[in-house]
């Protein structure tokens, strides 16, 4: 009796596979984008059909006794749902199904057994609730209780003799229905985490093709604020370059009036016998330089807002390098003795006799790199060397290096980098007290890039600084 009885439950779980299977296929394909209500309906449905099936393919003993595996959708209701009570409503309607096959004794002893099971498993579920069970646990735990209590429910509440059923059905049933329900309980939770990869892969799908879709948006927005900006940069450099030529057009004729004013009396106190107002010499004197370094300052905007709009041009010749000491050196030489320095020009033997490049340029980034060494500079010296590169340097191929130090006040360390920034100065008090705007070394800076050069710096506070210019030989 007991091999089929077991057959009967092999029976059983195959059914119970095969309605898993479909009832996989039927969420993967129709119930995914089915409500939330509809699929627990569908599922309560499911876990009905699949004890009656075990049911009307179980084991008939006699007209009235049954023996199946209906308990094990209880097993996987239980699993499956969270709440308690749930389970409870799975009983009763497991135990429903039961008295479909007919009003009797043992129907009614089913029915009574299937309710209890669903009790026992809403208060299985509730403790493991309160004291968060992990899956395998509480599928062990429900395994071998619904188990257990079926079979003792049976022995109690069935029409078998109690003696004759613990002695010769229980030891068999109990075990095939431990070892089947185990198998199916873990094969339907393949299922179950195949679903959820399934699931969060889409979710992720979903996500990543939203991602996408903003990142493009948003791509678009920054390439139309872009283009914005770089318009409103060549506005604003367009302006700059337009307003700083326009405006060097009349300052070029007070500095030119100031400067005949000033010769003027100066040649009225040498002839005898004629008088010249003092204050009058010194106002155009003072509104000579004060014109100087404002035609300097609407030069180096200029310049600058040539190359933020691309506009500077580099007139590269050939030219030579024994010259530049000497054009560089004169404008410099009057003001290294008016405040009591030493100046010195030192020239590699080494170098080539010309260079291929912009020599206005090149004049210009170092006279922008001396002035600031002696405006930064109050006693010790200024010295400019021109050098090939070495080792030492960290440089590939063949560069002519234009060194410009000075033992003046020095940079941190930490202002290294702004201090190439347009109208930015080591620290706020420098421009107070030295004056000047931040433009000289961010428009030497770029002027070098342009050469197909660059500046390197070395500096310390209170230590002086090392400014070189590296331009390209070949």
């Amino acid at each position: 009796m007991n091999n089929d009885i077991g057959s009967s439950f092999a029976i059983n779980l195959c059914i119970l596979v095969t309605i898993a299977y479909l009832a996989n296929l039927g969420y993967k394909y129709v119930l995914v984008v089915a409500s939330g209500k509809i699929k627990y309906a569908v599922s309560l449905l499911l876990i009905f059909f699949s004890a009656y099936a075990s049911m009307y393919f179980g084991f008939q003993l006699g007209e009235d006794v049954i023996f199946d595996l209906r308990f094990v959708p209880l097993i996987i209701a239980a699993l499956s749902y969270r709440k308690p009570y749930t389970l409870v409503f799975v009983g009763v309607g497991i135990g429903l199904c039961r008295l479909l096959f007919g009003l009797n004794a043992a129907s009614m002893a089913g029915c009574t057994n299937i309710i209890v099971l669903g009790v026992v498993a809403a208060l299985l579920k509730w403790w493991f609730i309160r004291h968060r069970t992990g899956y395998i646990v509480q599928a062990a735990i429900f395994i071998v209780v619904i188990n257990a209590i079926n079979q003792l429910d049976v022995s109690l509440l069935g029409v078998i003799p109690f003696n004759f059923y613990i002695v010769h059905i229980a030891p068999g049933t109990l075990l095939m229905g431990v070892v089947l329900s185990t198998g199916f309980v873990f094969m339907f939770r393949d299922f179950q985490l195949e679903r959820r990869r399934n699931q969060e892969l889409k979710e992720t799908n979903t996500l990543m093709m939203r991602q996408t879709e903003e990142l493009h948006k948003a791509k678009i927005v920054l390439e139309e604020r872009a283009k914005q900006l770089m318009l409103a940069s060549q506005y604003k450099s367009e302006f700059l370059a337009n307003m700083s030529h326009e405006l060097r057009t009349p300052l070029n004729s007070i500095i030119n009036l100031a400067q005949l004013i000033s010769e003027s009396g100066s040649s009225r106190e040498s002839e005898p016998g004629k008088q010249t107002d003092n204050e009058t010499v010194l106002y155009s004197e003072i509104i000579y330089k004060s014109g100087q370094e404002l035609l300097q300052l609407i030069n180096d905007i200029l310049d600058l807002s040539k190359v933020e709009a691309g506009r500077l041009e580099i007139a590269a010749e050939e030219i030579s390098i024994c010259e530049i000491p000497d054009l560089v050196y004169l404008p410099f030489e009057l003001l290294a003795r008016r405040k009591g320095l030493k100046f010195e020009v030192h020239r590699d033997e080494r170098l080539p006799k010309t260079i291929y490049t912009d020599g206005q340029r090149v004049q210009q980034i170092l006279r922008n790199l001396l002035s600031n060494a002696f405006k930064f500079t109050s006693q010790g010296e200024v010295s400019l060397t021109m050098r090939k590169s070495e080792q030492s340097d960290l440089v590939q191929g063949e560069w002519i290096v234009f060194e410009v130090k000075d033992t003046g006040i020095g940079i941190s360390e930490d202002k290294h980098h702004s201090i190439f920034e347009a109208f930015q100065q080591a620290d706020g008090t420098i421009s107070r007290k030295y004056g000047g705007t931040g433009l000289g070394l961010s428009i030497s800076r770029d002027l070098a890039r342009l050469l197909g050069g660059f500046i390197r710096m070395e500096s310390k506070l209170g230590l002086g600084s090392t400014f070189s210019l590296f331009l390209p030989l070949k």
